[in-house]
């Protein structure tokens, strides 16, 4: 699949500040982290900058985004749909709580509901974006159970990095985030694995039982290609990358994504030095940022559409 950088941005951006907001309902309702006006209006305010900007930047990949408001109508059928939906009811309990943790002498209400409550949503509304690709029978690198657990988690990830650096900042930080980066990092790096490792697994589909030609014993190939020119479907869905390049990503997706943040985590765990705890927490944020997406690009780049078996590709 040709990756889009709408969808690239939209996915890692927008899981990152839903990421943000279940921690930070989780840990206002465990009383981890203080009632402190500034520290809560920084970060709620970031995350939902970031939900706001992925959700915008996700209509550029449309070809009428004046009409995305449309596909909200078939929350019933379409996991799209559904994503839209929770993405909206998502700012309703984030709003309140954005109020009643950064203005807590003016707002008189419970704030660590709202923060559990805008978490809830923010984990539903990440599992319908998943599930728009995992959905998919027609790609068998989406199809699959990994896929929403990858996102949960990847994002999860992101959120727990940029509280951890926010609480350094704010002196708020406490040793328990260190243990959560290190079970996040270990826990998605452990489904990755077993992602790619399932998807590099040969699926059913060939040219052979695509075509009908032959029940897959058979080799079927091609005589003539099915157009003269490029069209929309050999550019969207027959993107192509090279195996020794995707293994390279790969390699540098684990680095950047799960092993910097956790070696970083275990550093800020055990240092007493205040610059090596903030340039600890710095650099596995950036680390993560880079390694998110280009995960993503590779989640995309990866996939093949079971429609180029028509266009000269043997299997998938």
């Amino acid at each position: 699949m040709h990756p889009a950088f709408s969808v690239i941005f939209f996915t890692s951006a927008s899981g990152a500040g839903y990421g943000l907001l279940t921690f930070l309902g989780l840990f206002a309702t465990l009383d981890w982290l203080p009632l402190n006006a500034p520290f809560n209006l920084s970060v709620i305010t970031l995350a939902l900058v970031l939900i706001t900007a992925g959700l915008l930047s996700s209509t550029a990949h449309l070809g009428h985004p004046e009409r995305a408001w449309r596909a909200l109508s078939q929350w019933r059928s379409s996991w799209l749909s559904r994503e839209g939906v929770f993405a909206i009811i998502t700012y309703i309990p984030a709003s309140i709580f954005w109020l009643a943790g950064g203005f807590p002498n003016h707002i008189a209400t419970d704030w660590e509901f709202w923060g559990l409550a805008a978490g809830l949503c923010s984990i539903i509304t990440i599992f319908c974006t998943a599930q728009i690709y995992a959905s998919l029978k027609t790609i068998p690198q989406w199809n699959s159970v990994f896929v929403p657990l990858v996102y949960l988690l990847i994002g999860l990830l992101d959120g727990i990095l940029i509280i951890t650096f926010f609480t350094i900042l704010f002196d708020l930080f406490v040793a328990n985030l260190s243990w959560v980066i290190i079970v996040i990092t270990s826990l998605a790096g452990v489904v990755k694995l077993a992602y790619w490792r399932a998807a590099d697994k040969p699926s059913g589909p060939t040219s052979a039982t695509a075509t009908g030609l032959s029940d897959g014993s058979e080799s079927v190939a091609l005589l003539d290609a099915p157009t003269t020119s490029e069209n929309f479907v050999m550019r969207e869905m027959g993107f192509r990358i090279a195996r020794k390049h995707s293994l390279k990503l790969r390699k540098i997706t684990f680095i950047t994504l799960f092993f910097t943040p956790a070696t970083a985590a275990t550093v800020i765990l055990f240092s007493q030095t205040e610059a090596i705890i903030l340039i600890s927490s710095l650099l596995a944020l950036v680390a993560a940022g880079i390694g998110t997406i280009v995960e993503r690009w590779l989640f995309f780049a990866e996939a093949k559409h079971v429609v180029t078996l028509f266009y000269g590709t043997k299997s998938l």
